[in-house]
């Protein structure tokens, strides 16, 4: 079942990449964009973050928080921000139970791999009320940034 616009998001708590406890009403009175990704140091999963990453100041701009979700370990997740130069957290949905709740879960991924977060993305308002929901069946699709930033802006 995937969330959609105007309904309230999923609330969650997962930890980051520095082992820290990230809830997602730590940013209640903030637009919060969420990024699901299949899996750290693949092609597509790169560039969908450093994307994010490279107009990082437009965001922190907007009074906007980007987070970054995946199945991997914060191990690995703390390595890929260390290797990509992430300013946002990166939190580890290793129990797939975020990604679940988002819609963004794929049951059966490549190399027989089950239980990998698709990627997606979503905004959220002050209110944390989705305003924009892109569920990507196709992991080499990349989301939407121009209708995302303009939601934000």
């Amino acid at each position: 079942m995937t969330v959609q616009k105007g309904q309230p998001a999923p609330q969650f708590t997962l930890f980051s990449s520095d082992l820290k406890s990230v809830s997602l009403s730590d940013f209640a009175g903030k637009k919060v964009i969420i990024h699901f990704f299949p899996m750290a140091f693949t092609e597509t999963c790169t560039t969908q973050l450093c994307t994010m990453r490279d107009n990082f100041s437009f965001y922190e701009g907007v009074n906007a928080q980007v987070l970054g979700i995946s199945v991997d370990s914060p191990f690995t997740l703390a390595k890929f921000k260390e290797e990509q130069h992430y300013q946002f957290p990166l939190l580890s949905d290793f129990n797939k139970e975020v990604s679940a709740s988002y819609g963004a879960l794929y049951q059966e991924f490549v190399f027989g791999l089950k239980g990998v977060s698709k990627r997606a993305a979503f905004v959220l308002d002050e209110n944390q009320d989705i305003i924009y929901a892109e569920v990507l069946e196709s992991a080499k699709d990349l989301p939407d940034f121009a209708a995302i930033d303009a939601l934000v802006k």
